[in-house]
């Protein structure tokens, strides 16, 4: 399958693994990479300026193509961690959630493309004056942080319209028939998290492997109670889709009591310590309920490759 996706970073599948931070490091990256597809680091606010070199060198050693993404809400007090990420000379970098625009500037004079998230078609279109060489179209079926304003192949669709650069899509696209869906409709390829979070080379524990397995399609849920819970300050307007559970259950349509109770932050901070996936927030799309057992991201890989023949199968 040859895109422009595949031909501006030499790639063999048209899929690049979203750069989840937490399961995205460069283990994952290195392997994503190695198997054909456009592997990327996750840097999440806790990340330092040498574990962003450290997990560029792991994802640089697969010899081939790899990515760095970046929470641009986040690069407003740690402009270390964009120093960080254009020193380590990755393929594309993802500046997303935020005022991207400066950003995005920063590493394109430095030579290296960019991308970045675009949940509406007003966010699609401030990227590509902004000098993106892409967009990924981020539907709301997504797993982790982003908008919910617009489903997948709506918002898909809506983007290629408006914009001249090539396009990504994002957003439950789990197999095959997902990635030649949006293949059809005119994207040059998929930006993939979730089906990737049960490979043995994501940081995923196997609790949350376990977890992620047992889930089924209608499982997660979108909304703001793990960053409330957690005190993590994501610009309102990026609410999260995780898995359901006992403690989103609690909180759900209670942000404001939430925001006052010390006790629950505690409870969920206890609970990422111990794994406890029953409170403790795990991120994923509405793909997950296609996730039934632990493979290496190189299966996955050949898994997608067969897109081509998906499209002609009835």
């Amino acid at each position: 399958m040859r895109t422009w996706l595949t031909d501006a970073f030499a790639l063999d599948v048209p899929v690049v693994c979203a750069p989840m931070a937490g399961p995205g490091e460069g283990p994952l990256a290195a392997a994503v990479s190695a198997a054909g597809g456009l592997g990327m680091i996750g840097v999440g606010a806790a990340q330092t300026p040498d574990w962003v070199e450290e997990h560029a060198a792991t994802a640089r050693a697969a010899g081939r193509s790899f990515g760095i993404g970046l929470m641009a809400w986040v690069l407003e007090s740690r402009p270390d961690l964009l120093d960080a990420a254009i020193a380590a000379r990755p393929a594309l970098v993802s500046v997303s959630f935020g005022t991207f625009e400066p950003h995005v500037r920063r590493v394109k004079d430095a030579g290296i493309a960019v991308t970045t998230q675009a949940g509406n078609l007003d966010e699609a279109r401030r990227a590509e004056q902004a000098g993106v060489d892409l967009v990924v179209a981020r539907g709301a079926e997504a797993g982790g942080h982003g908008r919910a304003d617009v489903g997948t192949l709506p918002l898909l669709q809506t983007v290629l319209e408006h914009v001249q650069v090539p396009v990504l899509a994002a957003g439950g696209i789990a197999g095959p028939r997902g990635l030649a869906a949006v293949l059809a409709a005119g994207a040059a390829g998929a930006w993939v998290g979730t089906a990737f979070l049960g490979c043995p080379e994501a940081a995923t524990t196997p609790d949350a492997r376990r977890a992620l397995f047992a889930a089924t399609d209608t499982a997660t849920a979108y909304g703001r109670v793990f960053d409330v819970g957690s005190r993590v300050p994501w610009p309102p307007e990026f609410g999260g889709r995780a898995l359901r559970n006992t403690y989103l259950d609690t909180w759900e349509g209670r942000l404001d009591e939430l925001a006052d109770d010390e006790e629950a932050v505690e409870q969920l901070a206890r609970a990422r310590a111990t794994h406890d996936y029953d409170v403790a927030y795990l991120y994923a799309g509405q793909g997950v309920g296609m996730l039934r057992e632990e493979r290496p991201a190189a299966a996955v890989l050949a898994d997608f490759a067969r897109a081509a023949e998906t499209r002609h199968r009835p």
